[in-house]
């Protein structure tokens, strides 16, 4: 059995928290605004080097909760419960 050698730089592995924008690091910040339009957000950053960096968000249903239930009684007998969103939505 033959003993491998470890590469001799080890890059730490680093977590990732989401996208990066390569063509906007070092860029300056001239400002940042938000504006809501039909129904949309807009984050908007912009440079000085007169360049733009935007984001348009728009929310989405969810399903917070689907349960099969007994009615015939009159008091809606939860039988299963099939999503339940572990957020607090009822608070």
């Amino acid at each position: 059995m033959t003993k491998r050698k470890a590469p001799e730089t080890q890059e730490a592995r680093l977590p990732s928290y989401g996208s990066r924008y390569p063509g906007v690091h070092g860029k300056t910040v001239d400002w940042a605004e938000h504006a809501f339009e039909e129904g949309m957000l807009y984050v908007r950053v912009r440079f000085t080097d007169k360049t733009e960096l935007c984001w348009v968000l728009q929310t989405a249903h969810l399903i917070l909760e689907a349960d099969l239930s007994d009615w015939k009684t009159g008091d809606c007998k939860q039988l299963k419960l099939f999503v339940e969103n572990e957020t607090d939505w009822r608070a």
